[in-house]
């Protein structure tokens, strides 16, 4: 089975790909690796994706939907693929559509995670990591035994610049801005969608998601 999968920032998606990934022998394709790799291959598409990252400028959609078609045309079709965080216009999932049609792999479902705008500003504000050996807290869910120090290795801990409460806001307005009408595209042409409460426990989340793919 071919699956978008898609959520705000904070809601989980991170957890559940590597659980679906675990589970169903699928093929986890996340456009920011791809579009990375792309770019550090020397390829014609990669550079002219260099190009414009260089620049500062915006990829245009079609060639971000040229490289996602060819990285999904790659793998093997029988293990199932997850697509994760792409498309993210209107406009690409439209053009990633045709492409996937003319490869006879069209995309079959859509797991949508979903969560209150305050639950995700919390989980994420509350995120603190060690830039020592990578572990990853929160001030609330996860602390770490002795405040702002990592238990693993007695770093002291840090929160991310972009994890801020007005940086948070600010990309969950983009995310409604741009990608909730991903949502309605996808689902007013009646592909199956999938739709999860992101403010359930992690493995309950991981359950119905599993349920809901495999009926």
């Amino acid at each position: 089975m071919r699956v978008v999968l898609m959520g705000p920032p904070g809601a989980g998606k991170g957890t559940q790909a590597k659980y679906l990934v675990e589970k169903f022998g699928m093929v986890h394709l996340s456009s920011g690796d791809i579009l990375r790799a792309e770019r550090a291959d020397g390829s014609e598409l990669g550079e002219k994706l260099k190009s414009y990252m260089d620049a500062g400028e915006l990829v245009p959609d079609d060639i971000v939907v040229e490289i996602m078609a060819k990285a999904i045309a790659k793998q093997d079709a029988d293990k199932g693929l997850l697509l994760d965080g792409f498309p993210r216009t209107v406009t690409q999932a439209g053009a990633l559509d045709k492409q996937l049609e003319q490869l006879g792999l069209p995309l079959e479902a859509v797991l949508v995670i979903e969560a209150d705008e305050s639950l995700l500003v919390d989980r994420i504000t509350g995120r603190r990591s060690c830039p020592k050996c990578g572990r990853v807290y929160h001030v609330k869910n996860i602390p770490p035994v002795k405040e702002g120090i990592c238990d693993a290795c007695g770093a002291e801990l840090v929160q991310r610049e972009d994890d801020t409460e007005e940086v948070v806001r600010q990309r969950l307005a983009a995310y409604r801005k741009q990608t909730e009408p991903v949502i309605e595209y996808y689902a007013a042409d009646g592909r199956k969608m999938i739709r999860l409460d992101g403010g359930a426990p992690l493995e309950e989340v991981a359950q119905q998601a599993a349920e809901a793919l495999a009926s």
